[in-house]
């Protein structure tokens, strides 16, 4: 494997970034086991990686510890090593990331785009997804901090945030309408949001290839780019895999992890589930090579 390369002291500015080298990443959530779908995110990463002769790297989003299973984290980078999906650089754990994460937090703050939210997740669910902004101006001192989506429109920054998805296509959205976005929770933990916005921007990711399901907190994490004025990486939204109920395999909804004794096995069937049709006699490394050409076949001849 590669040697270790070091994340950057700071981010690339925008006139080093208008230019850069492909630079991948997968990076799951140690809440499980990986399953099937969660497989098929990693090798749809590492198929463009390759495509672009670019560099894949593995981030493990370990923020949430009451989530996480003991274990959970070293199973799942014992489960690349045996489908042999090898990473560039050393992986990045979020856990270890606080600091930089308080960092980010205080560049928000300074902007004053940050307030603190003390409604609870059952006001939450009335609105319907969308914050009303009842905590924007209440001056709290403590509570969740949520991303004041208002003072960053009178700051200039666009709220109307669209991008191009390579198979999904023009994407829009309102962020005014929206409503803002929690990005350090009330139990003292980071936010997703935030955590992968800064971890992004620090290993100068430029290619973003994730299951469709999180297409809709792309746009949130586009506002963040912006404010951080860090040129966003192009994002590839690939559609999830269903279980026989019609459900997205999930831990949520009980998807059994992969089998590593059996990675031939799991890659052929991930190919099969995204639309394509491998050899079916061909090893592990073989069929990680036919999956790289044939995603360059589809998406790029």
């Amino acid at each position: 494997m590669p040697a270790p390369i070091k994340i950057p002291s700071a981010p690339p500015s925008p006139s080093q970034t208008t230019s850069r080298p492909y630079i991948g990443r997968f990076a799951p959530s140690p809440s499980g086991a990986l399953h099937l779908g969660s497989l098929a995110c990693a090798l749809a990463s590492y198929f463009d990686a390759k495509v672009h002769q670019g560099l894949w790297l593995v981030r493990m989003e370990d923020i949430d510890p009451p989530r996480e299973p003991a274990g959970a984290a070293d199973a799942i980078v014992e489960c690349l090593i045996k489908h042999e999906l090898h990473w560039d650089c050393e992986i990045l754990y979020q856990s270890t990331r606080t600091a930089a994460y308080q960092r980010t937090l205080a560049q928000l703050k300074a902007k004053q785009l940050t307030y603190y939210c003390q409604c609870s997740r059952k006001i939450l669910r009335t609105l319907n997804g969308v914050y009303d902004g009842h905590c924007r101006y209440l001056q709290h001192t403590d509570g969740a901090i949520k991303f004041n989506i208002q003072h960053a429109s009178t700051l200039g920054l666009n709220t109307q945030v669209s991008f191009i998805d390579t198979l999904c296509g023009t994407q829009q959205q309102d962020l005014l309408a929206s409503g803002d976005f929690i990005i350090h929770r009330k139990d003292g933990l980071f936010a997703y949001q935030l955590a992968v916005i800064t971890d992004d921007i620090a290993q100068g990711i430029t290619h973003i290839v994730r299951g469709d399901d999180l297409l809709d907190v792309t746009f949130n994490q586009l506002m963040l780019f912006e404010t951080l004025d860090y040129q966003a990486p192009q994002f590839t939204h690939i559609p999830v895999l269903l279980d026989d109920r019609g459900y997205k395999l999930s831990k949520q909804h009980g998807a059994p992890a992969v089998d590593i004794n059996t990675p031939q096995k799991n890659i052929y069937t991930c190919l099969q589930q995204m639309g394509f049709t491998p050899p079916p006699h061909a090893n592990t490394k073989q069929l990680l090579s036919w999956g790289i050409d044939a995603w360059h076949v589809r998406y790029f001849s």
